[in-house]
């Protein structure tokens, strides 16, 4: 069919995200936002269709953790742009980037109440109060602007959403900006601390007797240059869930994602220098409310803001985590002239790391031994490339994101703090669009599934491979044992279960039951191989553990 072609404010602003990379978007198409659509077949920009714009905005985040570049978001006024601001929230509380559109009145229409259609009584302030920032634009010009500015604020400081909205005037109005506004811009890089502190820094890391790096979400651009630094220090490293793999889980010096774990904590708390890289140390992240770092501690930061957050620091580091770590592995490779420089792990650190690991397992057998037990046999099911995303649900947070080993960072998808229900499905869809050669999985609890199971239909509409393994705990399990702990009989927490493997093929997909472990393995390699929507449905009281075999 032949599209007309109008170069209006929608056209050019989706121009400017072309230039930077983008080619797909997630969103609802509606009536106010038409000439964001317009152009993306023009622009070869892939819109996925979700059936909630909560599930655009978790696909957009899952979609963005695989890229690096932001997520990028289309709704409609007004009920639209609210129903995506808990992923605008997610992306807040993790740090990450996303970008989200959206028509608002007209210009003059502004606080009207008047009963237009999707009318809001301050969309722009609903925005902005969970957003890093909120622009209202009046012009193409400023549109384009603000594109730039985003994509400023994403290359050169912390990360975060942004929201744009444009009176719907001024986005169906044709203008002659030139195609050299909307041309991408190169941004300078962040500075590096000053040679001085870099130097203290590598002194005070090459002098430790037991040094250590705690990794957090801002580590995930500089795995390269973390490992390097990791075996020239012969350093345990303890992760952050949202810097998990960041250090190949299976490295000797790979304590995993366990820094929730009092076993896991101990890395930390017990070096003589501790180095943090890109971690707000949030309680979300600990389960406790502060770390209780002993030794000396070195953080390493974007943002000067962040330095001495929810703990005192004896060295600040602000700048790009791979820039920084870079500068500190090239300084210690010249100290290490003078000295006997490490080449390898030493086995009495790996070692040692080995014994956290254990104990990181027995910890987590004795918080919840049927959830560990679980997860490890859905782990050993699991091919070794998978991108799985979970929610917050038991079988991740008490389970799998302990347990699970990833070679990668962002092979998780996951909201540590945020803990919103949901977004598993949906961001393994975005996962698997932007990674298409690693499987995508989803391991869910019930409950949360039942927050987007609509995204099904998704997936089998873009043609996408996601395999859902759906932990079946008959309800909220979590809670009710909160209630039984606080002395409240269970209430709303016990829920009827749908028929999840006729409700996988109600949606044009494949659904199957598993009883034990041998049938888990041979439901997710037949999963992979058949591909599209595929669903594994686990009933938690009587599924037989490898272990238990």
């Amino acid at each position: 069919m032949e599209t007309e072609t109008k170069r209006t404010t929608g056209w050019v602003m989706m121009e400017a995200l072309r230039g930077y990379g983008i080619d797909v978007v997630f969103g609802i198409p509606g009536t106010h936002n038409l000439e964001f659509y317009r152009p993306l077949g023009s622009l070869g920009i892939r819109p996925v269709t979700t059936r909630h714009e909560q599930g655009a905005g978790y696909g957009a985040d899952g979609w963005s953790l695989q890229t690096g570049l932001p997520g990028i978001v289309v709704t409609t006024s007004g009920p639209g742009l609210l129903n995506a601001l808990s992923a605008a929230g997610t992306a807040y509380c993790e740090s990450r980037p996303m970008l989200l559109l959206s028509p608002g009145p007209a210009l003059g229409a502004e606080f009207a109440d008047v009963g237009t259609l999707h009318e809001t009584k301050d969309q722009l302030g609903a925005a902005s109060a969970i957003v890093e920032w909120g622009r209202r634009v009046r012009s193409a010009e400023e549109a384009v602007a603000a594109i730039h500015d985003a994509f400023e604020m994403f290359a050169t400081t912390r990360p975060r959403p942004v929201y744009i909205e444009v009176p719907l005037d001024v986005l169906e109005e044709v203008t002659d900006l030139p195609a050299s506004a909307t041309a991408p811009r190169r941004f300078a890089a962040p500075e590096l601390p000053e040679a001085a502190t870099i130097a203290e820094a590598a002194a005070l890391l090459a002098n430790a007797q037991r040094p250590a790096i705690l990794a957090g979400g801002g580590s995930r651009g500089a795995a390269a240059e973390l490992r390097v630094l990791a075996e020239r220090l012969d350093a345990p490293v303890v992760t952050t869930l949202n810097a998990k793999g960041v250090l190949a889980e299976l490295h000797p010096l790979a304590v995993g994602s366990a820094l929730r774990l009092s076993a896991g904590r101990s890395v930390a708390q017990d070096a003589d220098v501790l180095l943090i890289v890109g971690s707000k140390l949030g309680e979300a992240e600990l389960w406790v409310p502060r770390l209780s770092a002993t030794g000396t501690v070195i953080r390493v930061d974007l943002l000067d803001s962040q330095i001495s957050k929810n703990l005192r620091v004896d060295l600040g580091l602000v700048g790009d985590a791979a820039a920084v770590l870079g500068a500190l592995r090239d300084e210690l490779s010249r100290e290490a002239q003078d000295r006997s420089e490490r080449d390898s792990v030493t086995e009495a650190t790996a070692a040692r790391v080995r014994e956290i690991r254990a104990a990181v397992r027995a910890e987590s057998l004795e918080l919840s031994a049927v959830n560990t037990l679980l997860a490890e046999t859905i782990a050993s099911a699991l091919p070794t490339d998978a991108i799985v995303a979970t929610d917050s649900s038991q079988i991740a947070y008490w389970g799998l994101l302990n347990t699970l080993r990833v070679a990668e960072p962002n092979s998780t998808p996951y909201m540590a703090t945020y803990a919103t229900l949901g977004y598993g499905l949906p961001a393994a869809l975005g996962s698997r669009i932007a990674a298409p050669n690693r499987p995508a999985f989803v391991v869910t609890g019930d409950g949360a599934l039942m927050f987007s199971m609509n995204e099904f239909i998704t997936v089998v509409e873009q043609r996408e491979d996601v395999t859902v393994i759906v932990v079946d705990n008959g309800g909220y399990a979590e809670i009710k044992q909160n209630e039984i702990d606080a002395g409240i009989a269970p209430v709303g927490v016990d829920l009827v279960q749908p028929d999840w493997v006729a409700v996988a093929a109600g949606f044009g997909g494949t659904g199957q039951r598993v009883a034990n472990a041998a049938e888990l393995g041979a439901a997710v390699s037949a999963a992979v191989a058949a591909g599209g929507l595929q669903l594994i449905h686990i009933d938690q009281s009587t599924f037989v553990t490898a272990q238990e075999t």
